[in-house]
Parts: structure tokens; sequence; C-alpha cells
């Protein structure tokens, strides 16, 4: 961050929610860029029971946590899922003074309801999958009956990520096991209508300048009669092409209603937009808010794939958190 002083940086990973290792990796990464570039990083950990660590395993009062936070110029949040991406840690962060890299509590709390997230894309013109909610007090049988749409059908909970409780369905008959399966990462349900397309997903952020910066689309490149899952997205076998082979109309499609959400949602610092893209055109599949963060996850191999590499973009976002 040339011209700019040392700072002191708290980084946040963990979290008590199933996110929690993918979360430290995250933050592992994000401590030794900071420390690359001349920064201070000073870690802190959310245990799975919500306690907070400090960096050598200690545990912290919360309110020795705030005051380890607001020591330092700004925070940089790696939570992914509940009781972090969603908002929470944005809140608390802004109620004690602590500028945040990423995104505030509402886009946060928007972006991690995935029905929510659909109904707002439909208001503003962008596809998703017809769907339905199935709440945490529907009868699971009943639940499944009531379903409107044919298989094959991807079920998974409203606000989960990393594809946790996600199952493909393609006979009713599984309808019900795959929501009580999904009710394991989430009260609520989202049943939706399986779309046939190649997924394509694009960052953003806005710059300290005020520019909107987009990272190469990344195209997610797995059987188009199966779904992304959790193992794939963390065991390196599925292979990524960078940038999408997309054609020109298709990649400003992608590229246009993810600035729209982004811009809607109101989000800061960067976020990932995954869509399917069919012979029908661009549908949302959803928006992650705190995305996967180490140097070989999707958004940072997006970012090197424009010029921007890890040690830069982790400048390039804080300097934007700070103005």
């Amino acid at each position: 961050m040339t011209g700019r002083p040392h700072l002191r940086i708290a980084v946040v990973g963990g979290g008590a929610n199933d996110e929690h290792d993918v979360s430290l990796a995250s933050a592992a990464a994000v401590v030794a860029a900071l420390r690359t570039g001349g920064h201070t990083a000073a870690p802190l950990t959310i245990g799975r029971d919500g306690t907070w660590h400090d960096e050598d395993g200690s545990i912290l009062s919360p309110a020795d946590a705030v005051a380890r936070l607001t020591s330092c110029d700004a925070a940089f949040p790696l939570l992914h899922g509940e009781h972090g991406e969603d908002g929470a840690v944005a809140g608390l962060l802004d109620l004690v003074g602590v500028p945040v890299v990423g995104s505030p509590v509402r886009a946060g709390a928007l972006a991690a309801d995935k029905w929510v997230t659909k109904t707002i894309a439909d208001a503003v013109g962008i596809t998703s999958a017809p769907a339905v909610r199935i709440d945490a007090a529907d009868p699971v049988e009943a639940a499944a009956a009531s379903v409107p749409f044919a298989p094959p059908l991807v079920v998974k909970p409203t606000s989960a990520g990393s594809s946790n409780g996600v199952t493909l369905v393609r006979r009713r008959d599984d309808l019900a096991a795959a929501i009580d399966h999904a009710r394991s990462a989430g009260s609520t349900v989202l049943v939706e209508s399986f779309v046939a397309g190649r997924e394509v997903d694009v960052a953003l952020f806005r710059d300290r300048s005020g520019v909107l910066r987009s990272g190469a689309t990344l195209e997610v490149a797995v059987d188009h009669r199966g779904v992304f899952d959790r193992a794939q997205k963390y065991d390196g076998s599925a292979p990524f092409r960078i940038p999408a082979g997309i054609s020109v109309a298709e990649h400003a499609a992608v590229a246009g209603a993810a600035a729209t959400l982004y811009d809607v949602l109101g989000c800061a610092g960067v976020a990932r937009f995954d869509f399917f893209v069919t012979g029908d055109g661009v549908v949302l599949n959803e928006v992650n808010t705190a995305p996967g963060f180490t140097e070989q996850s999707q958004v940072p191999r997006m970012y090197a794939a424009v010029g921007v590499g890890y040690v830069q973009l982790v400048d390039e976002l804080l300097a934007a958190a700070l103005g």
C-alpha cells in the first residue's frame, strides 16, 4: 500500500459453525499477506463454542476481545457462514468503531439468506431458479409433498455455505430425506428446480477511488448433470477454467448482473457472484460476501488472472476500507 503508514490489522477467523476450518485457512493466508505487505497482523480466532482466542490460543473475555479489536486500525473478518458472514461481526465492529474490510451488516445479512437474495434479484430483473422455501416448523413429509416442481431438484439450507447440506434429488421419493439433510445445516430449506448450465462466477470489489473492479470470470468445470459439492470445493478435484469459456455477450450479462447486485445489496470489500450460463440466459445461483480467501481459493485466483496478486489484493481491500 504505497504511501500509507504501517497499520495494525485484526484478522478474525474460525467461527461457531461448520465452516470453522475453512475460515481458519482464509485467515492464516491473510495474516501472512499482511505481514508480507509490511503491516502488523493481530489474529483473533472465534472457537467452535463461540469463545474468542488470542494468537497463542489463550481465551479472551468479550471485553478483552473488543479491546484487542479497538486497538487496531481496521479489522479483516474472514468468517464464513452463520455468526460472521451474515453481518454479525460487521455489526460488532461497526458498533465499536473499527473499520471493516468487507461488507456491512445489511449486505451480509441479505446475501446470507438465499431466499432473500433470490427475492431481491427477481425485483431487479435478474433470473434465478424457481424455488420454494420450507420453514423449520413445516412437517417434512407434508413439505415434500407440497413442492410443485418435478425432479431434478436441488435442496439446500437457506443460510449455509460451502455446499453444506446440499442434495441433488432425482427422484421425488428422495425429497423428504434431502430436506432432513438440509435441516442438519440450517433450519429453513430451499428447494429449487435444477438448472442445467455452466457455472460461471465473478468477483467484484469497489476500490478506494470508487471504481468497481472485477476479477476474471471463473468456470467451475464439473459435469453439468451434477452439483459442485463440498468435497470438490476443498479436495482440489474440480478444475477451474479462468477465464470462463463463454461468449462476449454472456460475459457482459454475468458482469452486469453482478454489478447490479453488488450495489443493490450494498456490498463492500470483495464479493463473489455465482451464476449458471444457460441457453436461455444467465441464472443467479448465489452471492457470497465472505468468500473463501486462501491463495488457491476462487476469488484470489480470479484477480491473479487479471494481474492482481494476493498481497496486492489484500492491500487494495484494506485501502478501500480505510478510504
